[in-house]
């Protein structure tokens, strides 16, 4: 993901902020005031008087559970020209990751943003390695500027749902 944007959406993709398992959110190093729920629940990041602000340095970890199986296929972040997030790694499936493992696993894809970028605009994963996410975390390694601070106003994660069977409606085929 090089940080080439897609203007548009593509069909059948939906904002995925309905199957985030709220419950196990997690992010490290957020300001005490300013926290993940502004740039990631609904309503809230509408809001551009709330915004997630990082703590004791640039760096931000978010993790983020699904509670059910999902395609990631884009994200949007927004954020502000200095201190909109710039290096952004994100992972597949990697519970209970800090700063001190973060850089011991290869990142399933890793976007350089653009000012351009932070607005909102869409950058396209690679969608092969997102088939199968249970759990998402995003590492922003640091800013536009290089402050201590980084600030995002909002996120979005695109895909679709993965069809699953559902046992309980199977019907056991009688021998004849």
């Amino acid at each position: 993901m090089s940080g080439e944007s897609a203007s548009v959406i593509p069909r059948n993709q939906v904002d995925l902020v309905e199957f985030v398992d709220w419950s196990s959110v997690e992010c490290l190093n957020q300001s005490g005031t300013h926290s993940l729920p502004n740039a990631l629940k609904q309503g809230y990041r509408e809001d551009e008087g709330l915004h997630l602000e990082s703590d004791a340095d640039e760096q931000l970890l978010i993790y983020i559970p699904f509670n059910q199986v999902i395609k990631l296929h884009s994200i949007a972040i927004k954020g502000p020209e200095e201190e909109g997030p710039k290096t952004v790694k994100l992972f597949v499936n990697r519970e209970h990751m800090g700063f001190s493992n973060v850089n011991d696993y290869p990142p399933s894809d890793t976007a350089i943003f653009s000012e351009d970028n932070l607005t909102g605009k869409t950058v396209v994963v690679k969608y092969v390695k997102f088939q199968n996410v249970r759990s998402l975390t995003i590492f922003i390694e640091e800013n536009q500027s290089g402050s201590e601070t980084t600030k995002v106003q909002k996120i979005i994660l695109y895909g679709t749902t993965v069809e699953t069977t559902d046992m309980k409606g199977l019907k056991k085929i009688e021998d004849h």
